[in-house]
């Protein structure tokens, strides 16, 4: 009996789990398509905004910190990059990145 309880509950958890991950990998693929706005669908630019799709996660991190900072001149990406966390921030690049 406890076997059967203990088994339903590890079986509970994984699939828990496995919906915290797929949440957390929705809620960045949302996030990264109003950057596909401007830069493409996919994150393949058309014109001359850069693309993002297979950009290295640790360029894309850095773009968007310089931006958050005022370091790097742009005229409306501070106000994109102040609007997302860290975390955020990293799981976009790593997003786009994945991108080919």
């Amino acid at each position: 009996m406890h076997k059967k309880i203990t088994l339903a509950l590890v079986g509970f958890i994984g699939l828990a789990l496995c919906g915290a991950v797929g949440a957390a990998d929705m809620h960045t693929q949302v996030i990264a398509s109003t950057c596909m706005t401007c830069h493409g669908p996919g994150g393949k630019s058309q014109g001359k905004i850069p693309s993002l799709a297979g950009l290295h996660k640790d360029s894309f991190v850095k773009l968007m910190t310089e931006f958050r900072a005022g370091t790097r001149a742009a005229s409306i990406m501070k106000r994109h990059a102040n609007g997302y966390t860290e975390a955020e921030i990293e799981a976009m690049g790593a997003y786009f990145a994945s991108l080919k």
